[in-house]
């Protein structure tokens, strides 16, 4: 058991410069590939950097260091020195790949543009989030700011990248403001995707009088781990008590929902089932995603 354990750490290093060095190609693509021959632009500290370098024709891989410098210092104080560490190896890569790789333009179509270059670079993102990493620092950022305010981490981004859109639209023009935006909700989706990916967690309740004959079902059948609470139920425009009853809770991922609602449905067509998407889930009898 030690042994396999040791073998686990042993390799998460190795996949984690995987994960980095994949989200470096594949944002210099997005980068290189798509928005740069274009000037489009991207939300976060990457957008700012190529705003400057819209204007200021200087290397972007120069804008990318300095812009990050802070978001580095700021992860190395709020997360951990290994993470800063990390996110800067990741970024002077990411500034190098884009100083010597050569791409050439994949399209000029605006909207592949947009799109596609978006794809990219949010899976760039994803992928060194993956790692352990980031090579744009603005959720760093985020955080910090949420816990200092009433702002969510999603406000202050959405409200950070809105300001943004608009300097680019008074600076460049509207046209190219709003190819932009398109250009960073597909990067939103695509991080997005990454980090969850196919195995997005989905909370399951379950409420029938065949409580036990489900919960073994899960168990030993589905061979996953099941939360059992007592609860009490009303119904009617009085909210008229039911008697004492039980009801499962149970995470699996998005592949799983499927057959979990198949099996409970053989043992009670009635039962009462609620679904809700998790953000994260850590320890129990659960899979758990790859993430540092």
């Amino acid at each position: 058991m030690d042994k396999k354990i040791k073998n686990k750490n042993n390799s998460k290093p190795l996949r984690d410069i995987l994960f980095v060095s994949m989200g470096v190609v594949s944002a210099s693509i997005g980068l290189k590939g798509f928005l740069l021959p274009n000037g489009f632009f991207d939300g976060g500290a990457m957008g700012i950097s190529l705003l400057l370098n819209y204007f200021i024709k200087i290397d972007l891989s120069i804008f990318i260091v300095i812009i990050n410098i802070p978001f580095v210092l700021l992860g190395f104080k709020q997360v951990s020195l290994k993470f800063a560490i990390k996110s800067a190896v990741a970024i002077l890569f990411l500034a190098l790949a884009v100083h010597g790789i050569q791409v050439p333009a994949f399209t000029q179509d605006k909207l592949l543009i947009s799109i596609f270059g978006g794809v990219f670079l949010g899976m760039g993102i994803g992928l060194s989030i993956r790692g352990g990493a980031v090579i744009d620092g603005t959720e760093v950022l985020a955080v910090q700011v949420s816990r200092k305010s009433s702002l969510s981490v999603g406000d202050f981004i959405a409200i950070f990248n809105f300001a943004l859109f608009i300097c680019v639209a008074f600076l460049i023009n509207e046209e190219t403001a709003m190819y932009s935006m398109l250009t960073y909700i597909s990067a939103s989706k695509s991080v997005d995707f990454i980090i969850t990916g196919i195995e997005e967690y989905i909370g399951v309740t379950i409420v029938s009088p065949h409580h036990e004959i489900i919960r073994k079902m899960l168990v030993y059948e589905l061979q996953r781990g099941v939360t059992v609470y007592k609860t009490e139920g009303g119904f009617g425009n009085a909210g008229d008590h039911v008697e004492e009853r039980k009801a499962l809770f149970c995470a699996v991922t998005r592949l799983e929902v499927t057959r979990l609602l198949r099996e409970v449905e053989k043992l009670d067509p009635n039962a009462f089932v609620i679904q809700q998407s998790i953000k994260d889930t850590r320890g129990g009898m659960i899979k758990r995603r790859p993430l540092h």
